[in-house]
């Protein structure tokens, strides 16, 4: 699992150094090369939402948690696994002057990315932490609303991960992510292979087995909001498995989707 990470943290950091320049040619920006994943594959359009800010936007989400997450005036949010700020910003557009917006990413690079993008803004509501989504360094019963844009598919126990953000909500809390699910079963290169990892694939698991892990650590009504097959092209793929292989996968029907779900913490009625 360390090692897991590593290779997460060192990737992201690339991509956060990375010139808008590199970004537009490189491997991890707007287009794919070398045989890597293309991370835009994932990406949905936010430039039309309030709050949206381009330097802020590496096109490294599957969704778009905030516009189902019911973010109110005056709300405490927390964004996981925050990147440049960008989930960060289109909330603080909703919670306002009274609100406020945590941001928290374990990848040097990408916090001090976002905390460069904030002061050009100037807003003093949002704060970027460093920390581990498995054990975040951050009290109970925090936030009103947790958000994530495919993050959670990167963490390695993401038992662990649910835990945690049941735990920083406050009783009546809720929780809106989106994230990379399977269908089906990955062929066993794509699974162990780290650059597919980092790339939001191999780590994601089967969404039955994802919803129960919401179910089993305590959140109630469990909702998806939207979902949608990802389609992975072949020239990618054939980087990591044979032709027979892909005919397999392709005959298999394995469906790698972005959902976005939400879930509630309730409170203990005595």
């Amino acid at each position: 699992m360390d090692n897991i990470k590593k290779v997460v943290q060192e990737k992201y950091s690339y991509i956060a150094n990375q010139t808008k320049q590199q970004n537009e040619t490189s491997c991890c920006g707007g287009t794919s090369c070398c045989g890597e994943v293309d991370y835009t594959i994932f990406s949905d359009n936010y430039s039309h939402l309030k709050g949206y800010n381009k330097d802020a936007d590496l096109e490294l989400g599957c969704g778009l948690p905030t516009e189902f997450a019911s973010i109110k005036s005056g709300d405490s949010v927390l964004d996981l696994g925050s990147g440049a700020g960008n989930d960060c910003f289109v909330a603080r557009a909703i919670v306002g002057e009274t609100g406020k917006v945590t941001g928290i990413d374990f990848t040097d690079a990408m916090i001090e990315k976002a905390k460069a993008n904030n002061q050009k803004l100037g807003f003093t509501n949002i704060d970027f932490i460093k920390g581990d989504i498995e054990n975040m360094p951050l009290p109970d019963n925090s936030f009103d609303v947790v958000i994530s844009n495919c993050v959670l598919n990167l963490v390695p126990d993401k038992q662990k991960a649910f835990k945690e953000i049941y735990r920083v909500l406050k009783p009546g809390g809720h929780f809106c992510v989106s994230d990379v699910v399977i269908s089906g079963e990955l062929p066993e290169k794509i699974k162990h292979d780290a650059e597919m990892y980092a790339g939001c694939v191999s780590g994601a698991i089967n969404k039955n087995e994802y919803l129960d892990l919401i179910k089993e650590n305590g959140f109630k009504g469990i909702t998806i909001h939207k979902e949608k097959e990802i389609e992975i092209p072949n020239n990618i793929l054939l980087n990591y498995i044979s032709i027979d292989e892909l005919r397999k996968f392709k005959k298999d029907k394995t469906g790698i989707y972005s959902i976005t779900v939400t879930a509630n913490k309730y409170k203990t009625i005595y």
